[in-house]
């Protein structure tokens, strides 16, 4: 793929005029919150030094306080380029910072946002000068567990599986020069059933510049070999397109054998590379490199079609935490290992839990064939200012990484954490009805799972936790009291039941989405499900025991491992904190990929 660029915090859409701003920046703690009163945006009163995108917490971010600081400062200076701003917008942006961000540009205000998982951009056009710039942002937290958390505690200390809070930047801060006539963004959805790539064009220019002499070229490639071209008219800021891919000339093994095109997969995650060229009288205003694949995943009765065939779901639990920088991969080599190793264990997907990870991350399992369930980080507290928070944080999510083909299904809720009284409650069951339909209206393409393994209400794939230590207790479970667990007349595990009140089983795809969680370490303060085990045959003997039993229930369709890595008190990783295998990767592999009837070709 020709539009890769390291580091590059948007991989699909990449422009080459940026500046990434990660490094040294001033900070301080405000916990008076007297920082806007005295105006430290004006004059900087914070007396520390942090690495940014580390937070405060953590070792690598240079303070290493895991103590509670509601209000925090950051500052540095920026260079602006004024030549380049005679043609140019100057936007900044945060991929990621926790959970009230306030910006201001030479003591100028610029904007803030809420929200703690979702990319931020502020257009700070107006309030820079050619030269150094003062950079000041101020950032607001809390342990409101009204607010999407994830596993972030909202209390002093560590308990169950929640972890030390993420507090501020946790991502990286990045700015670049946009061209003042320009594309916003682009939506690329694959049909192919059509050999088709449906584009969705936002344009960004003043509405003057919208007519005939406006156009948007899309040219795809495949492996540096021309595909097609388009131009279109650009004579209104929202523009749909549809282009044929398919491709007759025949290009390598493979191509052409069922629909004329290279179609995406964990075996052969084929990429195509397009790139977008804005005209304005001729002229070239912008240019945009991207990527896209073909691929189709679809619900078929009880099974899930991954290009027309029955896919067969091996994921693993990926908390995505670090020992010493927690929620933020420690470099994007950190990112590519992890995805290295949960391939080399034997697993063609991953339950990215509780978290939405760094877009490089995204990247990666695009370009590996890794599937990807991406997860919503929870609220745990029902109220208005909840279903608001978490509403429009989730659909700035779907948007922003909607392009990525490694992205398979949508999982807005997990354990009823946030809707704690569901499974009685209509108000709740009407919010994740809303959040499943909200979500459909913008992606017509991928699963939505509501309510990840256990009462579920509207729901794509019904999904089921399960942490059973013993394979054939757990095979006896799901064989001999399907129909009770699927009618509610027999609880599941945790004494949860499969549906809500009001809800039934309507014959979806049935998949265990979290079994295991085997604790395996020398750390006696640590904790896993069910028994820990003490030697290395011991953890493998009873892996194996329900990884198979699960593989043998006939009318489950995948399952999902707890969990990559050990997590701060939580030691039932299949590798440390440090990414080390407690076993060795081949006999997990081994057994994840050992074939058990008909279903398991299929694998």
């Amino acid at each position: 793929m020709k539009c890769y660029i390291k580091d590059y915090p948007r991989p699909q859409f990449v422009r080459n005029n940026w500046e990434n701003l990660n490094g040294t920046w001033d900070f301080g703690f405000d916990d008076a919150n007297v920082g806007e009163k005295e105006k430290w945006y004006q004059e900087f009163k914070g007396d520390k030094k942090i690495q940014v995108p580390f937070t405060y917490e953590t070792k690598l971010s240079g303070i290493e306080d895991e103590n509670r600081h509601d209000f925090i400062w950051y500052h540095r200076t920026i260079t602006v380029d004024g030549a380049k701003m005679e043609k140019n917008r100057y936007i900044l942006h945060f991929e990621g910072s926790d959970f009230i961000t306030k910006v201001w540009v030479n003591g100028a205000y610029a904007g803030s946002h809420r929200g703690g998982y979702a990319r931020i951009s502020f257009d700070i056009t107006e309030l820079v000068c050619d030269g150094e710039n003062q950079l000041t942002v101020k950032v607001e937290d809390s342990y409101d567990p009204q607010q999407p958390r994830g596993k972030q505690r909202w209390v002093e200390k560590n308990f169950g599986c929640w972890y030390v809070q993420t507090t501020g930047i946790w991502k990286t801060v990045w700015s670049e020069y946009v061209p003042n006539i320009s594309l916003a963004s682009v939506k690329m959805t694959p049909d192919l059933e059509n050999a088709a790539l449906k584009l969705e064009y936002e344009v960004d220019a003043a509405q003057e510049v919208l007519n005939e002499d406006l156009v948007i070229t899309a040219a795809i490639s495949f492996q540096g070999i021309p595909i097609t071209s388009q131009s279109i008219m650009a004579n209104q800021k929202h523009i749909e397109t549809t282009m044929n891919v398919a491709y007759c000339g025949g290009i390598g093994q493979g191509w052409g054998l069922e629909w004329g095109v290279r179609t995406w997969a964990p075996s052969q995650p084929d990429l195509y590379d397009i790139d977008f060229t804005v005209t304005y009288k001729n002229e070239v205003q912008d240019t945009i490199g991207s990527y896209f694949a073909m691929r189709e995943i679809r619900i078929d009765g009880p099974n899930i079609l991954l290009n027309g065939h029955p896919l067969y779901q091996r994921l693993i639990l990926d908390q995505g935490y670090w020992k010493d920088s927690h929620l933020t991969p420690p470099s994007e080599e950190a990112l590519i290992e992890d995805i290295d190793k949960i391939h080399a264990l034997g697993y063609n997907g991953l339950r990215k839990h509780q978290k939405i990870e760094d877009e490089r991350f995204l990247y990666w399992c695009d370009v590996k064939g890794m599937l990807v369930w991406s997860e919503m980080a929870a609220a745990y507290q029902y109220t208005d200012y909840a279903v608001e928070e978490f509403t429009k944080e989730w659909m700035e999510i779907v948007r922003q990484n909607y392009n990525h083909p490694c992205i398979i299904t949508w999982t807005p809720f997990n354990e009823s954490w946030g809707v704690s009284k569901i499974e009685t409650r209509q108000v709740e069951q009407h919010f994740t009805e809303a959040i499943y339909y909200l979500t459909k209206s913008f992606d017509i393409m991928r699963p939505v799972i509501v309510n990840d393994g256990w009462e579920h209400t509207v729901s794509d794939i019904i999904t089921l936790h399960d942490y059973e230590e013993v394979g054939e207790t757990l095979y006896k479970r799901y064989t001999e009291y399907r129909e009770q667990i699927l009618t509610t007349e027999v609880y599941h595990s945790s004494a949860k039941s499969a549906f809500a009140n009001g809800y039934e089983y309507k014959g979806q795809p049935i998949i265990i989405s979290e079994y295991g969680g085997i604790a395996f370490d020398n750390d006696d303060s640590g904790w896993g499900y069910g028994n820990k085990v003490n030697t290395k045959e011991d953890f493998i003997r009873r892996f194996d025991d329900i990884t198979t039993a699960v593989k043998k229930i006939p009318y489950c369709c995948g399952f999902c491992y707890t969990q990559v890595s050990d997590v701060q008190q939580e030691i039932n990783g299949l590798m440390d904190m440090e990414r080390n295998f407690k076993v060795e990767p081949e006999i997990i592999k081994e057994i994840n990929e050992r074939q058990i009837g008909y279903w398991r070709s299929f694998m």
